[in-house]
């Protein structure tokens, strides 16, 4: 996940907030979950709309509908966006960007991310943020020094015990000043 960890939220929340903005201006009365299904079928939409943002706000329309009018504002598409930003996304609704195509994400970075949500998730609340998973891109990176330090530690003894490749004579020099120093 050698990438810019803090933006793999603000990006969704931004294709989220992005769609929504191009659907909401298409249905000036209001998007309701009739007009985001209208807007999906529409072959004119298909170049210009994020299907997969549209399909997540379809199948959550009544999380985000937090009035239940049966109407996204863009008060309530602010607050998602804000939640995402500051709470960050459950495993499940990361799942559902990743099987719409939705999160933006190449899929190694997703995939990478689901695999080890549950050690990202440092506080467990079920939801990880920008920071967990930079907290845990970095973390690897520093065991991955580590591990690469302790192995380079390990090789170098094996030239002060050498190896089979050690001459005899080498060898013999090795033990003389060793047991000469002692």
């Amino acid at each position: 996940m050698a990438n810019n960890n803090n933006g793999i939220l603000s990006g969704i929340s931004a294709g989220l907030t992005n769609t929504y903005a191009y659907l909401a201006s298409q249905y000036p009365n209001g998007l309701t979950l009739e007009n985001l299904t209208e807007a999906r079928g529409k072959t004119s939409n298909l170049n210009v709309l994020n299907q997969s943002f549209a399909s997540y706000l379809q199948n959550n329309f009544t999380n985000i509908d937090k009035d239940g009018d049966g109407i996204i504002t863009s008060q309530e598409m602010d607050n998602l966006s804000n939640l995402i930003s500051t709470q960050g996304l459950t495993k499940a609704e990361l799942t559902q960007l990743y099987a719409s195509g939705g999160s933006g994400l190449s899929e190694s970075t997703i995939t990478k991310i689901l695999e080890h949500f549950d050690e990202m998730d440092t506080n467990h609340d079920g939801r990880i943020t920008s920071a967990e998973i930079s907290a845990y891109d970095v973390n690897c990176a520093r065991m991955e020094v580590e591990d690469e330090f302790n192995n380079r530690r390990a090789a170098d003894m094996s030239v002060f015990y050498g190896d089979s490749s050690t001459s005899t004579d080498t060898y013999s020099l090795l033990s003389y000043k060793y047991k000469n120093n002692k």
